[in-house]
Formats: C-alpha cells, structure tokens, sequence
C-alpha cells in the first residue's frame, strides 16, 4: 500500500544511516555541501533510535544498506562500480554487497529445490554444497548431478524476498509522489515513472523462468563473440524460484590482485568488457544490464564469463540508432550534430534552441578529450549534466534507464581494471562499425524493403480497409474540419498505393 504509512519507512532510512554511522561516511564520500551535511544530520538525529542497527562487523554503509533490504543493497551495488563518484574505500567496502551477503540455511535451500523440482535434492544432485555466494535476491550453491557427473550452479530465491521488496518499492512510490506534489519541477524527471520501471525488472528478477529465458537468449545472440562466454541453462533442472546452470570457473573480475597472479591483461580485459556491452546494447538490442564485478569472471584462456541473468534490457533498432547517433557525435566532437539528435528523437523539447544546446553540450564533452581518465570526475560530470537537461527541459526516458544505469556500471568494472582507460577511445570502433552497417545507405535499402513486405502481406486486406474508411467517411456530420480523420485517410491512401505498386512488382518478378 502506497499511503502515508511509507513515511515512517523513509524516516527510518535516514534514521538507520544515522545509527549506523553511514551517514556521515556517506556525505564525506559525495564530498556533500555543508548546508546538506547540517539538514541531513539534524533531521535524521532525532529519530536515530527508530534506524536498524544492523550488523556491527560490517562497515557502516554496508551495514546501513544491508539492514534497509534488497533494494538499497541493490543501490549500493551501483556504487561500488563507481570509484571515482564515491572514492576508492568506499566503493571496495560496497564490493561485498555484489556476492558476499549473509546466506539463509542450506537446510531452507534444499526445501525450495525439493518443492520446485518435486524430486528430493539427494535424487537429483549427489553434492549439494553450502552457499558459495549470496546476494541480494538469491544465493547459489555449487552442486553436482547425479545423471551426468557435471559440475553445476544452483540459484535458490531468498524466503520471502517478494514481499521485502514490495515494501521497499511502495515507500519508493510514496516518496515519489511526495516530491511530485511538492516539487512541481522535479515531474520532467518523471520520478513515479522511474519506480514503474524499477519495479518491472525486479518482478522479472523474482521469477527464475524469465532468467533462464533470457540466459538462453543472449547466448543464441552471442555464441560468435570472441573471447565471451557464458554458462548453460538447464531446463529440466529449473523452476520459477530454482534455476540450475553450468558451473562458471574462472578468477572473479573485480579481484586485480589474482588477475594479475594469473597473468591476464588487465588493460585488455577494460576495453573488452566495455566493448563487449556496447555491441550487445547496439547490434543485438538485448544486454546484460547488470554487469558488475560480481557477475563476472576470467576463464583460464583470457575468456570473460558473464552470469546471472535476472537483469537484462532491451532497446528497439530507432533507440538504438539515435543512441549510436549521440555516442558517435561525442567521439566525433560535433556537438551541433549530437543537438539536433536530441531535438528529432523528441527528447528535447522543439522549443529550445538547438544552437544553444549544442554549445551546453560542448561544454560536457571538450574537457573529456585528451584528458587522462583519471583526472575526469564522473561525479561533478554527471552533476552537469543533470543541470543541463534541467535548462533545456528534457524529460527521463524510461526506456534508456537501463541502458544508461549499465553503461554507469561497465564504465566502472572497466575503470576498476585500468583506471587510464578513455572510454571514448575504447567505444569509437564499436559505434563506428555500428554506424557503417545501421545508420547508412544499406540499412535505408533494408528498412524500405522490410516496409515493403509488411505492405505486401497486408495487400489483400488494403480494399477493405479503404472501403470501411470511406463508409465511415461518409457517415460522419459535417461539424467542420477533421484535419486528424483527413491526415489519417491521406496516410491510408499512400500505403494502398504503395501496396499496390509492391504487389504488381511482385507478380511481375
């Protein structure tokens, strides 16, 4: 339920960071104005006592995250791919949030597998092991199957971690519309929209049917990427909160120190795993939208190994190509360009004045290039950003919150691995051969003839539907002009000629 009761949700967020000692640790990370450290600290110290205390061991914002639940530790996840927003502690003490959470009994884990599976676990795997990671919506155990001897990966759902999330996603709601209400200005970011989406992917985490989908499907897309792989799904073995897969080996990818003992090239790894995001976000529209450190290893040939499915995203071709468009306008330096894309995608509102945006957007870009990346703050850069889409009245796109989370996300994994790495330099060929093949003459030529398919496998229907539109045409009063109706037949017209005309060139081939 999304009422004022989520108040006393969001006051023991704050209260909990205070007790925890997160707070302070958290504002000295952001490196927080003053005036934002004194409101914070005073509202959130008198109702300390309300906060979660959390596990003493662990530092103060794990431990902070980890008492508020999964979505916070989610939120936490992001950070940790972001040394250079958060500093190089901090983000190394969020690391434990990716894989590394305190685990639910072994004994409850067998009772999911045996009521999914409906076969007892000593039926089906002769090892079941004690939890070898465990994050924040599931754990895994390392197991072995009876049938074949193989060596596999058994993810089990925490108890009850449906309705923790429910509950932290209605105080989500709640705050939304609270500063909705209260902040007119803040609605161009549709905050209740971002929510929306944000609770989309996680009902599709809860459910283990849709990752093993998903896993199967991005290895369909991916089966010729060099230096890539990925584990196998094995259906007979999966459920909606049990999905069994091969056993990943290799050297976790946010562990330098073992990376570097086993001889692979980090500074290879950074551009590969960058690399490697981009063509599945632009060639397949289908990407891994939650690749962090702890999603990722290096198999002993140099291969990278990506698992865990439960968030994947997907862009259409349009969004694809306009996304290319603004990348390759970056790399390109032409600024101008980069407006104009924002103006006909409709992301900018046709009001504003492009020249004007285009030298706001210079402003961002110049001071990337040619500059060592570790001398770009991503923090004071993303900062500027938000002022500038806040002057030029740009609204969130729900669509791209995914894309653009994960491109936050990789750009970290692959900093953490060469923290000189220039993700402009790394991107450029991947976008460029995107461009060559889907923004070109080529791809007009395939667009026309998938237009033309369409059409022609409509064709016998096209006389009916003029027919139907001119009866109605004439059944309507005349109440004056009905420039949408008129708009409407004139763009019906046009497809039935063009029907015609691919139906009369196809019989004559």
């Amino acid at each position: 339920m999304r009422g004022p009761h989520n108040i006393i949700r969001l006051i023991r967020t704050g209260a909990t960071f205070e007790r925890t000692g997160a707070m302070g640790v958290i504002l000295d990370a952001f490196d927080a104005p003053a005036p934002l450290r004194i409101a914070a600290r005073v509202l959130a110290w008198p109702f300390k006592w309300l906060g979660h205390k959390g596990d003493p061991s662990m530092p103060p914002a794990v431990r902070a995250l980890n008492a508020l639940g999964p979505a916070y530790i989610k939120f936490g996840q992001i950070l940790s791919t972001r040394p250079d927003v958060v500093g190089d502690d901090m983000a190394q003490e969020l690391r434990v949030l990716q894989d590394k959470l305190p685990a639910f009994a072994i004994e409850e884990a067998k009772e999911q597998v045996t009521s999914e599976l409906g076969i007892p676990v000593g039926e089906v795997f002769s090892e079941f092991s004690e939890p070898v990671a465990a994050a924040s919506i599931a754990q895994v155990h390392k197991a072995t199957l009876c049938e074949t001897g193989e060596t596999v990966a058994v993810k089990v759902l925490r108890p009850g971690i449906e309705r923790a999330f429910r509950v932290d996603i209605d105080a989500f709601y709640f705050a939304a519309g609270f500063i909705e209400f209260f902040s007119p200005s803040s609605r161009r970011l549709r905050p209740t929209d971002v929510i929306t989406h944000f609770e989309g992917v996680v009902n599709g985490e809860l459910d283990l049917r849709l990752e093993a989908a998903a896993a199967s499907e991005f290895a369909s897309n991916t089966k010729d990427d060099e230096g890539f792989q990925l584990p196998t799904v094995k259906w007979g073995y999966s459920g909606r909160r049990v999905m069994t897969m091969g056993w990943a080996e290799g050297v976790p990818l946010g562990d330098n120190a073992a990376l570097d003992a086993a001889g692979h090239d980090r500074v290879a790894l950074s551009e590969r795993v960058l690399q490697l995001f981009l063509n599945h976000a632009l060639r397949d529209g289908f990407f891994h939208a939650d690749m962090h450190q702890g999603n990722l290893k290096v198999a002993a040939n140099g291969d990278i190994i990506a698992y865990d499915f439960g968030i994947m995203g997907h862009i259409d071709e349009y969004t694809r190509r306009v996304y290319a468009e603004i990348l390759f306008g970056f790399i390109q330096r032409d600024y101008l360009r980069v407006a104009q894309v924002h103006f006909e995608a409709g992301y900018v509102p046709a009001d504003q004045d492009v020249d004007e945006f285009a030298r706001a957007l210079r402003a961002v870009g110049e001071p990337i290039f040619g500059m060592d990346a570790t001398r770009i703050s991503m923090g004071k850069l993303l900062s500027y950003l938000f002022e500038v889409t806040e002057r030029f009245g740009m609204q969130t796109r729900t669509e791209l919150i995914l894309l653009q989370r994960t491109m936050v996300v990789v750009e970290g994994v692959a900093r953490s691995l060469d923290p000189h790495m220039n993700i402009w330099t790394v991107a450029q060929p991947v976008v460029e051969d995107y461009i060559k093949t889907s923004i070109g003459p080529k791809a007009v030529a395939r667009d026309m003839a998938l237009t033309a398919k369409v059409l022609a496998r409509f064709g016998p229907r096209l006389p009916g539907l003029v027919e139907t539109a001119l009866i109605r045409q004439t059944q309507t009063p005349d109440t004056g002009p009905t420039y949408p109706r008129l708009k409407k037949f004139a763009w019906l017209s046009g497809g039935v000629v063009l029907g015609a005309l691919v139906t009369v060139l196809a019989s004559s081939l």
